[in-house]
């Protein structure tokens, strides 16, 4: 007969069990030993174990052995595993965090729309919500300014089958942008902003690899004083480049932007 012995480790110093995740891509994680964090880019079985290759913001590709307590996700330590798909692992969520729909056709565009003050706008835009917007049938159009907003609305015409959302800048109490957003705002037309200077701030610093966003003198061009604060080369557009780069997902934006977004699909994918 088999004699039995006890464990006698005191508990404090027992491991824990941790949850297994399936190594699927796109999951963002941080390697335990090193601190890199990206996103799941592949699984592969090696003659020395199973690993994992992960992208961080930049690029940057790094391959780890999926070993026991080897990861964290969202805060808590994590064993990763193959996933046991018999097929191809895909996204099970968009950028957005919105459930994915494999193989999904985009929709015929809606008569309804979304405008943006600027490309960036629309290109941050695009980063986060593009896989959403195409099934939902939602157009995005940038303006370039929104100084002529009432003339704008006045030509697009809503109504209740054509409805239009707008994003705005700087959308603060007493500022320029709320007295036009109150000039058009009506049933079929929803103004919507974000508190920020310019959108770059809607990226979450830590994510871009900086500590904080500079604060910029009034007076002085806004992004172009950012690039000189920061130590980068005086071209806004690698900077925006840099930036946008460093969005993966709905994560790397502040809930100021993510909320008003929302807010506008919503609006104009509502039926009435």
């Amino acid at each position: 007969m088999r004699s039995y012995s006890p464990d006698l480790t005191p508990p404090w110093k027992r491991s824990k069990p941790v949850p297994e995740v399936p190594a699927e891509p796109d999951l963002v994680v941080e390697e335990v030993s090193t601190g890199f964090c990206g996103a799941v880019i592949r699984c592969e079985k090696t003659a020395e174990g199973p690993t994992v290759t992960l992208e961080d913001r930049f690029g940057k590709h790094r391959v780890f052995p999926l070993v026991e307590r080897g990861f964290m996700l969202e805060g808590r330590i994590v064993t990763l595993v193959r996933p046991t798909t018999g097929g191809p692992s895909r996204p099970t969520r968009t950028a957005s965090g919105s459930v994915a729909v494999p193989g999904a056709r985009a929709r015929v565009a809606r008569a309804g729309r979304i405008y943006v003050e600027g490309r960036h706008d629309a290109e941050l835009v695009e980063r986060v919500w593009g896989d959403d917007l195409r099934i939902e049938g939602v157009v995005v159009e940038y303006l370039e300014g929104i100084d002529d907003l009432p003339a704008i609305v006045a030509e697009f015409g809503p109504a209740a089958d054509a409805r239009l959302g707008v994003l705005v800048d700087h959308l603060v109490p007493g500022s320029k942008e709320s007295r036009l957003a109150a000039e058009v705002t009506g049933d079929d037309v929803l103004i919507v902003g974000h508190p920020y200077v310019d959108v770059w701030e809607a990226v979450k610093p830590s994510s871009v690899g900086i500590g904080a966003w500079p604060t910029i003198p009034r007076g002085q061009d806004w992004k172009t004083g950012v690039c000189r604060e920061l130590g980068w080369p005086e071209n806004t557009g690698a900077a925006w480049q840099r930036i946008l780069g460093s969005v993966r997902s709905y994560r790397d934006l502040e809930p100021a932007l993510l909320g008003r977004v929302e807010e506008l699909i919503d609006f104009v994918t509502e039926s009435r």
